[in-house]
């Protein structure tokens, strides 16, 4: 009988401790399946895992670890052709900069992830970096390009919440006013 968890249990169990707020306990679980699914040479489930990993290290406030745990997947994703999860990564990548306070490379990474989502065609997700992307703009006094960003965001998500849609309205009257429209 073979006692050995596999990177699944792994997945499901870390899954279960993020549900319950437990970050670190999900980070750890996430690490085993990554390292699990390295080891049985599934690079796209372990980069998948390794993904996972990086999410909940920054919910558990260990931005220097989730950045570690994303390094590389991007380009894992992307032999694969997989835009949608290679856009994702990046993302990931982005928030983890943007948490250590390495601002400028942190907008790189967000418009890297929107451009790669929107080829993709995931629009839904895009709006979530478009949205990060814009709030860091704000940060670094790129007022403009934040409302361009965040309008941009806007203008293709498949489902918008009234207050997306509210957002949506007030950013066409700036646009209005600077082009004359």
């Amino acid at each position: 009988m073979n006692n050995k968890i596999n990177p699944v249990d792994f997945d499901k169990l870390g899954k279960q401790a993020y549900k319950k707020k437990a970050y670190r306990e999900a980070a750890d679980c996430f690490q085993q399946a990554s390292i699990a699914y390295a080891s049985q040479d599934e690079a796209l489930m372990a980069a998948e895992m390794a993904n996972n990993w990086s999410v909940a290290s920054l919910q558990a406030g260990d931005a220097q670890t989730a950045l570690i745990a994303a390094e590389g997947t991007a380009e894992v994703f992307a032999e694969a052709g997989d835009l949608r999860r290679q856009g994702m990564a990046l993302g990931n990548q982005a928030a983890a900069l943007e948490a250590q306070g390495r601002l400028d490379e942190a907008l790189l990474y967000y418009e890297q992830a929107a451009e790669i989502l929107k080829e993709a065609g995931d629009h839904d997700t895009r709006l979530h970096v478009m949205q990060a992307l814009s709030a860091l703009q704000l940060r670094t006094g790129k007022q403009l390009q934040a409302l361009a960003t965040m309008q941009a965001g806007l203008e293709n998500a498949s489902s918008t919440s009234p207050k997306q849609k509210l957002l949506q309205k007030l950013l066409s009257y700036p646009n209005k006013f600077l082009t004359g429209k």
